[in-house]
């Protein structure tokens, strides 16, 4: 078995050429490519990338499914009503909103803020979600919310309701159009 030389600036690339012919196993990479070898490497290489172009588009592409995009629309408000972020829990609204008794966007925001200033801890947990899509573009969900809150590291005050929503989907978002509660 031959060795490749290693060209050093006296040898002549006459030499090296020659030497090159007698070599039985092929360069893989450290060495110049032959003129055989560069054709198949190119064409793997970019079938390769191209393969790993379309996968990540693929995914890129994939919508999240309705019922999971409102699941995870309820689960950050409900998120934002712990937090006490009057804002991030009211954004999830639609314009129209209506709630019980006339209520609309605004005035479900004064509520929360009555809510907010009795209680400095809040807590809300909601049970399973009942999901039901109603056509491409709404949604009804019914479930239990247990509220709670206190001025103390211990909830002073605790309520559990059933919850009846209706959501519609605008521009590609959840938006909460109505809401009951008992």
């Amino acid at each position: 078995m031959h060795f490749p030389l290693i060209p050093d600036a006296d040898t002549p690339r006459r030499a090296l050429r020659a030497h090159e012919r007698n070599w039985s196993i092929r360069s893989i990479g450290a060495y110049r490519p032959k003129p055989g070898k560069a054709r198949g490497v190119w064409f793997r290489a970019v079938f390769t990338c191209l393969a790993l172009a379309l996968i990540v588009v693929a995914a890129g592409c994939a919508r999240t499914p309705p019922e999971q995009a409102l699941r995870e629309t309820i689960a950050a408000m409900e998120a934002a009503a712990e937090a006490r972020d009057s804002d991030a829990l009211v954004e999830n609204f639609a314009a129209d909103f209506a709630g019980p008794e006339g209520m609309d966007r605004d005035r479900f925001r004064r509520y929360l803020a009555l809510l907010w200033l009795r209680n400095r801890q809040v807590g809300v947990s909601l049970g399973p979600l009942e999901v039901e899509l109603v056509g491409q573009d709404r949604a009804r969900v019914n479930f239990t919310a247990a509220a709670r809150g206190g001025t103390g590291w211990m909830p002073e005050r605790a309520e559990v309701y059933q919850v009846k929503t209706g959501w519609r989907l605008e521009g590609g978002e959840w938006k909460l159009i109505s809401a009951d509660w008992e």
